[in-house]
């Protein structure tokens, strides 16, 4: 299935949902160090209501650990700065997905690594800054999943 990864989350309740998103998809997530919160935090846990145990998590240290951890097909970015439609784009098994912290985004050097046509936005009226993390990694999974025949759902 696909891979999602946070860099550097920094909000629990957002986290607590992209856990039972990944849960209810079969995606893995992937979290990157530091975190804005303890993986205890009492509103990481009611957000994600009992779906840790479900969920395929891991923590990494840093981002090459991560990097090196992934055995991806496709590897993309999602970001305001992205030039590419989300729902424009083709996805496979085993995709990644990589998003930015709440507050300020993916760092310039990690987004400058990957290719233009790999750094996607979900469109947005032109005065928005940006979606919740949350809503925009199910709009990302879900539109890769149904691409993929929602493959292991009922």
């Amino acid at each position: 299935m696909f891979n999602v990864i946070l860099y550097q989350p920094e909000i629990p309740p957002n986290t607590g949902n992209i856990i039972r998103l990944c849960a209810n998809t079969g995606a893995k997530l992937h979290l990157i160090k530091p975190l804005g919160f303890i993986l205890s935090d009492k509103q990481l846990l009611r957000s994600g209501l009992d779906y840790h145990e479900f969920a395929d998590m891991k923590v990494h240290n840093n981002w090459q650990d991560c990097l090196d951890q992934l055995p991806s097909k496709q590897f993309f970015a999602v970001t305001t700065k992205g030039k590419q439609r989300y729902d424009l784009t083709s996805y496979s098994e085993n995709d990644t997905f990589l998003f930015g912290a709440e507050s300020c985004g993916l760092p310039t050097e990690i987004l400058a690594s990957i290719p233009e046509q790999n750094r996607l936005r979900v469109p947005m009226i032109p005065a928005s800054r940006s979606l919740n993390l949350s809503n925009t990694v199910a709009t990302v999974i879900y539109e890769a999943w149904r691409q993929n025949g929602f493959k292991g759902g009922v």
